[in-house]
């Protein structure tokens, strides 16, 4: 962002409250830009024993991961994942937990990852335009992002056996 919204000054790099922000440069606007965590919903779903991992229409052709979405305004999250579910696989949720809370700096998200057992036929969506049923000891969890809730609850699933 390099403009203020309120009155279309440039913004500056500006020391407030100890840290370097992005605020409005014009005296008489308090504008400050506080580039805050935008809250993502990531499914691990299964369905019939197996994980479901989707292909976006945009990723390289070998790229399937977990489904995703961003939170809507008055959802909660548990909300927001079944409706993630129903939209993205048309599949019916009959359980969602939470995996866990992870940052993901390099979108400037925050993951709020759910396992969510879902029952119905997969249908994709526009966004997906792929699909795979993959047993739970073949999932490779990624490091980072949406990796790190299929680790945990790969760890928690292995805990509980």
């Amino acid at each position: 962002m390099n403009y203020c919204p309120n009155c279309a000054s440039e913004l500056a790099e500006t020391l407030i409250d100890g840290e370097i922000r992005r605020a409005c440069a014009a005296l008489q606007c308090d504008f400050v830009h506080w580039n805050n965590p935008t809250p993502v919903l990531a499914g691990l779903v299964e369905l019939d024993g197996k994980m479901v991992m989707a292909h976006n229409v945009a990723w390289p052709k070998e790229f399937y991961s977990v489904i995703t979405g961003f939170l809507e305004k008055g959802e909660t999250p548990e909300d927001g994942i079944i409706r993630e579910t129903k939209e993205e696989l048309n599949l019916h949720a009959l359980d969602v937990n939470l995996v866990g809370v992870y940052a993901f700096e390099q979108m400037n998200q925050v993951i709020i990852a759910y396992h969510v057992r879902a029952a119905g036929e997969v249908k994709l969506n526009h966004e997906l335009d792929d699909y795979r049923l993959v047993p739970m000891d073949e999932l490779q969890p990624w490091k980072f992002g949406t990796g790190l809730a299929i680790k945990d609850f790969l760890e928690q699933r292995q805990s509980q056996s």
